[in-house]
């Protein structure tokens, strides 16, 4: 292993100190998540608002613009939703034709008008992994097919898996499994829900989607009910649990006929174009050598407005990391530059599905190539406690008040490291237990997850979740400012570490 250069504690205890604000951690939640800008949904005025907000604070701060001359990173979203009458997907195999019906039989989401008839091709997990040596694609030709995967990855719930043991790695998110798919050449996916899931399969619920007008996933990817997978299969003979424990047994592709065309017809409907913003501020940095290189403080100010007449105010989730963000970038603008910049960027549309950032790391305003780490604040102002999302498949400490969880930290040790030796003069109890977990999928549920994408290490410092998640009690009364403090000063010991420091963390396996 490439060795790191930790050693600059002499230098960081000479940097200038500085101190977290509570009381300014305070106003900025209570603005964000205030009534008026009804729950910051994209393309609403509660979201346009907040990133006039950021743009104003950074600018108090002294940040540059990153993005040109503006402080904004515009970028087109598509809202629509899918007409269940029009969407159909009909499959056809010797036994005769079959029409599946939408929200019943298959779910997902297309925004664009979209017939195709090709024929299918099973392709296991949908995973190219040459880290992992395994590949379901090798010698398998799917150029104009529509390929059916099944959903995770191999060996999904043993700790002794390749696979990050019980966690998920990358290439488990559906992201990458349609990108996969498509570089492949495919015309579309099906995913089969995994035999072994530990929660029970549900259809998507419909409803309005929003997605990138400009993305790179280009081609569809639905979802079938297991009922449905099991009738596709039925006529090769092979059944789903059948499937993938061959899959599991050997780690390697299984090649399955299954003599079927499908015609998949999808039909969105109510279709409208609107424009959201990344907000990007910068402190250039001081070293000529190293300026060029990058650190991202990253935070989502969106969240999912109203529900049934009701505010969902969003204060842990994520007024809490941008005003996290919004202090770092005060704290570190007052502290002068370090030897490389620092970029904090304040993220559009993550609720819809992490789409400021899918965009950011298409259109970078520093190249990824010389962006060093990620730290992403999302949800940092609770104690973590059971809910519904973790009963039954995630252990809750007692007590969270001091614990604070780090998501994607298994992708560079050395982050994880480098966090740890900061955390020294912090004393938080950190938790990697996210990065364990191949149920509820947190490992692709943040924006630092593009940049694990595209090989930057990324860490999502993330307090967990709380029976408030997503409705209208998630207030800002409920924040825990002390150990929000705490969780803001281990970022600026880190980002100062990282900024400073001769080496940088690598993005690599876990040597678990």
């Amino acid at each position: 292993m490439r060795r790191i250069l930790f050693a600059v504690a002499a230098l960081l205890a000479s940097a200038p100190a500085q101190t977290v604000n509570p009381e300014r951690l305070k106003a900025d939640v209570a603005f964000l998540a205030s009534d008026p800008l009804a729950g910051r949904r994209a393309l609403e005025t509660g979201a346009d608002v907040a990133a006039q907000f950021i743009v104003a604070e950074f600018r108090k701060a002294g940040l540059r613009p990153a993005a040109g001359e503006s402080f904004l990173q515009p970028f087109e979203l598509l809202e629509y939703r899918m007409d269940p009458e029009g969407t159909r997907l009909i499959v056809r195999t010797s036994a005769g034709e079959r029409t599946l019906v939408y929200g019943r039989d298959f779910s997902g989401s297309f925004p664009h008008p979209l017939r195709l008839k090709a024929p299918l091709v099973f392709a296991g997990y949908g995973i190219t992994a040459p880290e992992y040596g395994y590949d379901d694609y090798a010698g398998l030709d799917v150029r104009g097919k529509v390929v059916l995967i099944f959903e995770y990855e191999p060996r999904a719930h043993d700790p002794a898996s390749p696979f990050n043991g019980t966690g998920n790695t990358i290439h488990a998110s559906p992201r990458r499994k349609l990108l996969n798919a498509q570089e492949q050449g495919a015309a579309a996916v099906l995913v089969i829900p995994a035999p072994n899931r530990k929660r029970p399969f549900r259809p998507g619920r419909g409803g309005r989607v929003q997605t990138l007008a400009e993305s790179e996933a280009r081609i569809p990817m639905f979802t079938l009910s297991e009922e449905a997978a099991a009738a596709l299969l039925a006529a090769s003979g092979r059944k789903p649990a059948e499937l993938q424990a061959a899959l599991d047994a050997n780690l390697k592709p299984v090649r399955v006929p299954l003599a079927a065309e499908v015609e998949l017809i999808a039909a969105p409907a109510e279709l409208r174009r609107g424009r959201t913003f990344n907000v990007a501020g910068l402190i250039e940095g001081r070293d000529p050598a190293l300026r060029h290189e990058t650190v991202i403080f990253s935070a989502h100010y969106d969240h999912l407005g109203t529900r049934d007449g009701k505010v969902l105010p969003g204060a842990d989730d994520n007024a809490s990391g941008v005003a996290g963000l919004l202090e770092l970038a005060r704290m570190f603008a007052a502290a002068g530059a370090p030897r490389r910049s620092l970029l904090f960027l304040a993220f559009g549309a993550e609720e819809a599905g992490l789409l400021g950032s899918y965009y950011y790391v298409a259109h970078p305003l520093r190249p990824l190539a010389t962006t060093r780490a990620v730290i992403n604040l999302d949800m940092i102002g609770r104690d973590e406690r059971p809910s519904e999302q973790t009963e039954g498949l995630v252990e809750i400490a007692p007590d969270t008040s001091n614990e604070l969880n780090l998501v994607g930290i298994h992708a560079s040790p050395e982050l994880f490291a480098l966090l740890e030796r900061e955390n020294q003069a912090v004393g938080l109890r950190l938790n990697p237990k996210w990065d364990r977990d191949g149920v509820l999928n947190v490992l692709w549920r943040c924006d630092h997850f593009p940049f694990l994408l595209r090989g930057v290490p990324a860490v999502w410092l993330f307090n967990g979740f709380t029976p408030d998640y997503h409705t209208p009690n998630d207030t800002p009364e409920k924040i825990n400012y002390a150990k929000m403090e705490k969780i803001v000063r281990l970022a600026w010991r880190a980002g100062r570490a990282l900024a400073e420091q001769d080496g940088w963390p690598r993005f690599g396996l876990s040597s678990r």
